[in-house]
């Protein structure tokens, strides 16, 4: 299963928790039924497989300016504005080919049967075009508007995830790897292009964090699809449900406690004490997540960060404490 995947959002409890929802098979169309082929909705059916909503995870682009407390100057916002776009770009170039790749598979499962790609909205030779176009677009624009290493950067994550579409997804564990190699990479791709150095204890704190979710995600889908997982991705079937709580309560742990010695580090330039404060907020955060990984709801993770008042609210202390820290600093 890729990072592409998403969960519809269900029904909001009092305490601000979606609750679990499940698909009933009336409510799909049959896995057999494809749409003929109309040019018409063509245009809008590549704007939906190009997910504009998932692009809200390239915001990450800001994690290493934000960090270092650069966000302020303005050819640095110019940089990461650039890299965002350069990356909702490459990661939907993802989108088309993982689409493609898993067309039969899709059109199995009850609502990504209605995919534009596994519909037939969009046709595959037109879905592997736009993959090609939209990788070499993000390459070319990262050579000419940034820098070499940012143009490396995205090359990986575009060689990385071409690899894991193509077969590495079906491996153990590699395909956990390589989801939060994902996030990290945008994590990362903001500070080369404003040529930043990369604190260690933020390289480890975000790919923890990273895979945190990637585990919940990973058991949250295990645990809403129940025996028919294995039906829609085999891999998903050969993890237990034990193992992949295990995964995301251990990356939980690291995440917080790289985080608490970042917090710490006297090297930083930031307003130490302050920043030490922040501690409070990010732990709360991933309590307050955890709670959705328990329960089997955050196959979505853009669907429980942007949905989620209490994690927003959260998520806005942080970085307002984080922001003076550093800036104080």
């Amino acid at each position: 299963m890729s990072e592409s995947s998403t969960l519809e959002a269900g029904p909001v409890s009092a305490a601000g928790i979606p609750a679990a929802t499940t698909a009933t098979p009336s409510a799909a169309a049959p896995a057999s039924a494809i749409r003929p082929f109309r040019l018409k909705a063509l245009p809008g059916g590549l704007i939906r497989n190009a997910r504009p909503r998932q692009w809200v995870k390239n915001v990450l682009v800001l994690a290493a300016p934000g960090a270092a407390g650069m966000l302020t100057h303005t050819a640095v916002l110019r940089q990461v504005g650039i890299v965002f776009v350069l990356f909702c770009a490459a990661a939907s170039a993802i989108y088309f080919l993982n689409d493609a790749m898993d067309v039969e598979a899709d059109r199995a499962h009850p609502t990504k049967r209605n995919r534009p790609i596994a519909s037939g909205v969009v046709p595959l030779p037109v879905a592997y075009l736009c993959a090609l176009l939209l990788g070499g677009g993000a390459i070319t624009g990262a050579l000419l508007l940034c820098n070499t290493p940012t143009a490396i950067a995205l090359g990986c994550y575009l060689v990385m995830q071409f690899l894991y579409c193509t077969g590495l997804k079906h491996v153990l564990v590699v395909d956990l790897a390589f989801v939060t190699s994902g996030f990290l990479i945008r994590a990362m791709i903001g500070g080369l292009a404003a040529n930043i150095q990369l604190s260690q204890w933020f390289l480890i704190t975000t790919g923890f964090a990273a895979l945190f979710m990637v585990g919940a995600k990973r058991y949250s889908e295990l645990v809403s699809m129940g025996d028919a997982a294995a039906e829609s991705r085999k891999l998903l079937g050969e993890y237990s449900s034990s193992y992949l709580r295990f995964v995301w309560q251990a990356s939980a742990a690291v995440a917080v406690l790289s985080y608490c010695l970042w917090s710490s580090d006297h090297t930083g330039g930031a307003d130490v004490a302050l920043r030490q404060i922040t501690v409070l907020p990010f732990v709360f955060a991933i309590l307050r997540y955890a709670i959705f990984a328990d329960r089997g709801q955050a196959e979505a993770p853009e669907n429980v960060v942007l949905k989620d008042r209490p994690l927003l609210a959260l998520g806005a202390i942080w970085a307002a404490l984080y922001g003076f820290a550093v800036l104080g600093g």
